[in-house]
């Protein structure tokens, strides 16, 4: 009987714990929905080319890349409610200078609010990793799941808050960046009830784990980055572009905060069965539908510019990222030792988010600058998939193919 029951009290823990990573996922993660709906135009009325227009998005993607180590770091030296601090701290300073960058139409001053806004990004991608650090093997992709799931009513309140917070001042989109501060005040609350112990300091003989080389070389981690990477980056490409697109194409503000709306709810939603999809079928099968579905995202928004081609492939964009990203992380997260947790998570965030970087870069230039039309622009941000799903789609292949102990 105790041999039963010790696992049972390891996970009521990290139930407690996935609770608390839930609201903070619902309420301080309200702030990127909210962003990223009014990052691109926002960026539009200030930059003097139109081809910058997505540059906020992309430093505060860059801003993710750079504080991925850092703050992986502090949190195996320091704990995990640190970091997540730290994180809600920078996304409070970085809507206060965003909002600073608006009342004084200075494009550099509201790139720098983005930057900093980056480090919150970067803290938030460590809920999922969290979630994991107290949970029993069994209930791991569960744990993940869930918090992901935490992402379902930030869809709601982010883009709902647009709407009442983007024109309720003289300076359009100031009122959002604004309420950014007070998403970030008031959910940094929900730290004082974590319950995650510090990692131990480890001892002079203790194992001291592989290097940053030798893990990534690993045949199951290196697949694992490579998806979680793709999922990522080819999400974020297409949802950038988004809000542009639908206003390009003769649609109205509410109409894009509406779209987004739907693909954030579809990044979440699968997230309540995910888990137990990974449970049944293999997280390499989940991983491998997750990019099927994001090409067929691809091919739908191909097919036209009506406002239900938007609906429908970009619900289909949140349920191929969750697949695949959620899929991606569960392969990590079981793949490396606790000791190495501090050196594996940063490394893995750094490229992923250093591949978001890039697709976020491209995405205002493929939209604005590669045709004559946001028609013909919008149809180079969905072509841009293609490579990049034929090389997660063949790495997954090819450790597929290798022999079960890889």
């Amino acid at each position: 009987m105790t041999e039963i029951a010790q696992p049972q009290a390891d996970d009521s823990r990290a139930k407690r714990n996935v609770v608390i990573l839930v609201l903070a996922q619902a309420i301080l993660g309200a702030q990127m929905p909210m962003i990223f709906t009014i990052g691109g135009l926002a960026g539009q009325s200030l930059a003097s080319n139109a081809c910058w227009a997505t540059l906020p998005i992309s430093l505060i993607v860059l801003g993710s890349m750079l504080a991925a180590t850092p703050i992986s770091a502090l949190m195996q030296k320091y704990g995990r409610r640190t970091g997540f601090w730290i994180g809600a701290s920078c996304g409070a300073l970085g809507g206060a200078v965003g909002a600073y960058g608006l009342y004084l139409a200075s494009f550099p001053i509201f790139l720098l609010g983005s930057l900093i806004t980056g480090v919150y990004m970067s803290a938030q991608g460590f809920y999922r990793f969290a979630a994991a650090d107290t949970a029993s093997d069994d209930f791991r992709p569960k744990a993940i799941s869930y918090v992901m799931a935490g992402g379902l009513a930030s869809a709601i309140i982010g883009p709902q808050l647009v709407k009442i917070t983007s024109q309720a001042m003289v300076i359009p989109f100031m009122g959002t960046y604004l309420a950014v501060i007070g998403v970030n005040v008031i959910g940094s609350l929900l730290f004082l009830f974590l319950d995650i112990p510090k990692p131990p300091v480890p001892s002079e003989d203790a194992p001291r784990g592989r290097s940053r080389w030798e893990m990534i070389t690993t045949p199951i981690i290196a697949v694992s980055v490579i998806c979680a990477m793709v999922s990522y980056a080819l999400m974020n490409l297409v949802m950038t572009s988004t809000p542009l697109a639908v206003v390009g194409c003769g649609f109205e503000e509410g109409n894009a905060a509406d779209v987004v709306t739907a693909h954030v709810l579809a990044m979440y939603v699968p997230s309540f069965f995910t888990g137990h999809l990974i449970a049944r079928f293999g997280v390499k099968t989940i991983v491998a539908s997750g990019l099927v579905i994001l090409g067929a995202a691809g091919v739908v928004a191909l097919q036209g510019v009506e406002l239900e081609n938007f609906f429908i492939a970009l619900i289909l964009l949140g349920v191929g990222w969750n697949f695949g990203f959620i899929g991606a992380t569960t392969m990590l997260a079981g793949a490396h030792e606790a000791h190495e947790r501090g050196r594996m998570q940063g490394l893995n965030d750094l490229i992923v988010f250093g591949g978001v970087t890039f697709a976020s870069l491209a995405s205002g230039g493929l939209m604005n600058c590669s045709g004559g039309s946001a028609i013909e622009g919008w149809a180079s941000v969905n072509l841009a998939m293609a490579p990049f799903l034929v090389l997660a789609g063949g790495a997954l292949i090819w450790l597929a193919m290798r022999p079960q102990e890889d």
